[in-house]
């Protein structure tokens, strides 16, 4: 049996471009993984395996990996950055056991930083930083600091301090032991002193190893005490009580250096051994029914224990369908057979492998505290729980967001349809937050994703992996309805055409709901005027109208009906009298009631040059933006303003343009907002247009 408390299952997240993916590289250089580091730049990065990662040098999809420091097993995931992909990040916090957060030395806190700090706090996910790139122009080790407080809310412990700044960066001196680590200027990682503080560092090291020490001791009394009473305490209680807080996330662990330069990373290394929790140290996995309540029981990291196992990523690639399963109790051998809950359905386990980016090597065995991969399971998709047929049970299920951007595609040569459904498919099953749907009338196949960017890459996958060439139109935004108007009214459905008839009577309420409370049913019907087996197919004939609005035939959101009273016939009455009625009641009711077309309204961060501000600025107003904030940074300006999605196409064009080619952003689904009646004119007409051509 393997020795869990060796495990450290972490991932590895951050904004676009503060240098995850090149960390990871130095990870598996000093552990012995590669022995030739590749560049992110230079398309060569051992986890960007995919050749659209290499070609735009950024992380589309997370990649795992296995190495080994000081005796301890990392399993290492490497996330993406950039906002259209992370849903990848989501899924990845909820199987790790802890993580690293990397912040650019002189970009700080960015915004997908933000996002990805939220959804690890979600999980509750211990955590180290690492402030990147402290070689870079405008880089300022302590800004990051503060603003990791004050943006984050959290409390960063600094380890480390950086010895010289931006091009005179050489090492850090570690405050544990108050020594200097300084690099030569090779660029090879292991070629590096242990030396005294230097001079001109030793009382900000006094200062901040006394932060240090202050900190740490409050989560040990006995320790506290000690220090209270002027005793030196040992190095080994400081990291007992760092381990502590940073798994109950008082605080945080800090570093910095420089992975492109090969500066710093070793004690990040030693941070993830020393501090981050083994899959024992963490809360145990709560077991849910199918519709997602508690049920009382956790899945209880022992191999002894049943099988509890959630698939967290699917893959497709050369070798077949992979599977990556996180397993939490249990384990998993060659030959099992396994119960996924979500199906109700058994597979047998063929083979299992453990995975180093895109190569793999073969396993008879896996048990709680793995991160594996299963080759060639067929009816699975992220979230699904694996167990013990004898023993069933279900994790905590996954949410995704809902698709914020269409497109429409056609094959460019006919009789490719079938695989071109097979392959959308296959990427359906790997990516939950990309979905396809036909139009029933048209025929026409809609894709649908998180952002320009992702829709983007995926067009690029299926011309690519799967050799089919698409036709792609034009992007369409995700419009909703909703109702401004509080409407009573009354509808009779009467049919009789010999024999027995059909007869249902209803009144009902038509109101707007709380925003966010979806579609919502209440039957206040007294004395059986509308028995009450018929009151579910009322609600459903209300709910499957919903996905058309009348205004446009977008879907209507936060919908509440109140069925009031109504009457029914002995003979003619039925279920399926009462759902026609409701219908029928929901196209007579819904233009009385104020229908008003919603948009998507996105949060978009913008960074510029200072220079380029006030142009920047007029654009998003241009846009129908509204300018929340504006923060001045070293290296420019940060403008976080709410824009239409509508407003946003093509818009890294029109900033590069802008700002000479430096302006970057980044955009996230925010809410939806009333259109202005203008917009909205234009929006239902085109949509008009749309359906009289079908």
């Amino acid at each position: 049996m393997k020795d869990l408390t060796l495990y450290r299952n972490i991932g590895i997240f951050a904004h676009v471009d503060a240098g995850k993916t090149t960390t990871t590289e130095r990870i598996l250089k000093l552990t012995g993984k590669i022995h030739k580091i590749g560049e992110v730049h230079d398309g060569a990065a051992t986890t960007d395996f995919m050749e659209q990662e290499q070609e735009r040098g950024i992380t589309i999809q997370s990649a795992a990996t296995t190495c080994f420091w000081k005796d301890h097993q990392l399993n290492i995931i490497d996330t993406p950055g950039h906002v259209d992909f992370t849903i990848e990040v989501y899924r990845s916090l909820k199987v790790l056991d802890g993580g690293v957060g990397v912040f650019c030395g002189s970009g700080g806190v960015e915004p997908q930083s933000e996002t990805n700090w939220r959804y690890a706090n979600d999980s509750g996910v211990a955590r180290i930083i690492y402030i990147n790139k402290l070689d870079r122009m405008g880089a300022d080790f302590y800004r990051v600091v503060k603003q990791v407080e004050e943006v984050l809310g959290a409390k960063p412990m600094v380890m480390v301090l950086p010895i010289g700044t931006e091009g005179d960066f050489v090492g850090v001196v570690d405050l544990l032991t108050e020594k200097a680590w300084i690099w030569d200027e090779s660029g090879e990682p292991l070629n590096y002193e242990i030396q005294d503080v230097p001079a001109d560092m030793v009382d900000d090291v006094a200062t901040y190893r006394e932060q240090l020490i202050e900190l740490a001791v409050e989560q040990d009394d006995t320790v506290m005490e000690k220090y209270l009473e002027g005793e030196e305490i040992p190095i080994e209680d400081l990291k007992r009580c760092i381990r502590k807080g940073t798994n109950e996330l008082a605080f945080f662990p800090t570093y910095c250096g420089s992975s492109f330069k090969n500066k710093g990373v070793q004690l990040v290394l030693d941070a993830v051994v020393d501090y981050l929790p083994n899959p024992m140290d963490v809360k145990p996995q709560v077991e849910v029914d199918l519709e997602g309540n508690e049920t009382g029981g956790v899945a209880i990291v022992d191999p002894e224990k049943p099988l509890r196992a959630l698939a967290f990523k699917i893959m497709d690639d050369r070798f077949g369908a992979l599977t990556f399963t996180r397993i939490y109790s249990g384990k998993i051998e060659k030959g099992d057979t396994v119960l996924n809950t979500a199906t109700g359905k058994t597979e047998r386990i063929g083979r299992l492998v453990e995975m180093h980016a895109d190569s793999r090597e073969e396993v008879d065995s896996a048990q709680a505290g793995d991160i594996i991969a299963i080759v060639g399971m067929k009816n699975i998709q992220t979230g699904h729980t694996l167990c013990d047929p004898k023993n069933p049970a279900t994790l905590e299920l996954m949410v995704f967001p809902d698709p914020v951007i269409s497109i429409s595609i056609a094959p460019k040569v006919k009789g490719t349809s079938e695989k071109l459904g097979a392959a959308l498919s296959k990427m359906i099953q790997e990516d939950p937050s990309f979905r396809m749907q036909t139009d029933q009338e048209s025929g026409e196949t809609i894709i649908m994703g998180m952002g320009e960017l992702h829709l983007d890459i995926k067009v690029d996958i299926l011309k690519r992996t799967h050799g089919i060439e698409v036709e792609v139109g034009k992007p369409q935004v995700a419009y909703r309805e909703s109702v401004t108007k509080r409407v009573e009214d009354t509808y009779v459905h009467k049919k009789q055409s010999g024999g027995s008839g059909q007869y249902a009577k209803i009144d009902y309420i038509v109101e707007s709901g709380e925003p966010g409370s979806g579609f919502q049913f209440e039957s206040k019907v007294t004395g059986g005027n509308v028995p009450r087996e018929f009151w579910p197919a009322v609600q459903k004939g209300f709910e499957t109208s919903i996905d058309k609005g009348v205004l446009a035939g977008f879907p209507c959101l936060d919908l509440k009906i109140t069925l009031t009273d109504g009457g029914y016939h002995p003979v003619d009455s039925s279920a399926i009298a009462f759902e026609i009625a409701a219908k029928a009641a929901y196209r007579q009711s819904i233009p009385k009631a104020g229908p008003q077309l919603l948009e998507p309204i996105m949060n978009v961060d913008v960074f510029t040059p200072d220079d380029h501000v006030g142009d920047v600025i007029g654009d998003l107003n241009r846009r129908r933006g509204m300018i929340k904030a504006q923060d001045s940074t070293p290296t420019g300006n940060r403008i976080k303003a709410d824009v239409p999605l509508s407003e946003m196409f093509g818009y890294i064009s029109d900033l590069r343009t802008m700002t000479s080619g430096r302006g970057q952003f980044s955009m996230s689904f925010g809410n939806y907002a009333p259109c202005p009646s203008n917009v909205a004119e234009v929006v239902i007409k085109e949509a008009k247009e749309r359906q009289a051509a079908k």
